[in-house]
Formats: C-alpha cells, structure tokens, sequence
C-alpha cells in the first residue's frame, strides 16, 4: 500500500515540476518528492504492507 502511495506521490511531484505550476513553499514538487521517499522507505521497511496472520 505504501509503495502505491509513493508511486502516487511521485506522479503528482512529476506533474507539478512538468508543467511548471506555481504552488506555494508547501507543496513544492521537491516537498511531494519527498513524502514519496518516505512512503516507499516505509513500504521496505514493511510498514504498510498489509496484515499478516501470526498464531
């Protein structure tokens, strides 16, 4: 699930820096970029990887 929103938040970061949209310091593509990290080091870290089963 996490590397899904990672792929998500890199599109959006691409976009943005693609057409050259002004958007303010917050959501910057650089600030989208790395949410994008840190959703897909958390995908392989295992966190959000869905549940498993322990007994």
């Amino acid at each position: 699930m996490a590397g899904i929103v990672a792929a998500v938040l890199f599109f959006v970061a691409f976009l943005i820096n693609a057409a050259d949209i002004g958007t303010n310091d917050v959501f910057s593509s650089t600030n989208v970029m790395l949410l994008g990290l840190t959703a897909l080091a958390l995908h392989v870290a295992g966190i959000g990887a869905g549940r498993s089963r322990r007994r």
